[in-house]
Formats: C-alpha cells, sequence, structure tokens
C-alpha cells in the first residue's frame, strides 16, 4: 500500500469515526434527557418531531444557561449532542411553504 493510499484511507477512517462520535452523542442525549430512541423520533409524525424540536431547543437553553453561569453540571458534550439531535430532526422535517 502506497503511502497516498495510506492517507486516504486514513482520513475516510477518521470521518466515519466522528460521523459516529456525532451519532452516538445525540442518541445518548435523547435517550437520556428525553427518553426517546432516535430512529423512532425521526420516523413518526410533523406534528411529534415539532413538539420534540421545540421540547430540544428548550434543554438546550438550559444547557446553555448552566454553562454561561458556571454551573458544576454543565456538559459540553450533552450541549453538542442536544444541538445536533435537532439539526437531525429539521434535516428530516418537510420543508414548510412560505406564503
Amino acid at each position: 500500500m502506497s503511502m497516498n493510499e495510506w492517507k486516504k484511507e486514513r482520513g475516510a477512517f477518521l470521518a466515519a469515526k466522528s460521523v459516529r462520535e456525532g451519532e452516538a452523542r445525540q442518541r445518548l442525549a435523547l435517550q437520556i434527557f428525553c427518553n426517546v430512541d432516535l430512529d423512532e423520533l425521526l420516523v413518526q409524525d410533523e406534528a411529534s418531531r415539532i413538539h420534540m424540536c421545540r421540547r430540544l431547543t428548550r434543554l438546550m437553553e438550559r444547557e446553555r444557561l448552566k454553562g454561561t453561569n458556571g454551573h458544576w453540571s454543565y456538559d459540553l458534550n450533552r450541549h453538542i449532542g442536544l444541538k445536533q439531535a435537532l439539526d437531525a430532526l429539521l434535516a428530516r422535517a418537510k420543508p414548510r411553504r412560505v406564503i
């Protein structure tokens, strides 16, 4: 295996690892704070996803306030997981028509 091929494979491995870490963070944040499985949430109807988006937004705001106040229980990984879960839900949401 040449050095160039090795670098490409290394880059692909690191990219896949990053994606898996992000998904794990999302799943953990949703399971712990919302008692919801990400796969189940993605196949629910539009109203349920909108409700969960609002809930995640509130949880992120609470987490942000903990961080700005220097609270001992603030966790950056939890904050990132909530944000990524919200982004995943919004990406799957149907685009709304603007009138």
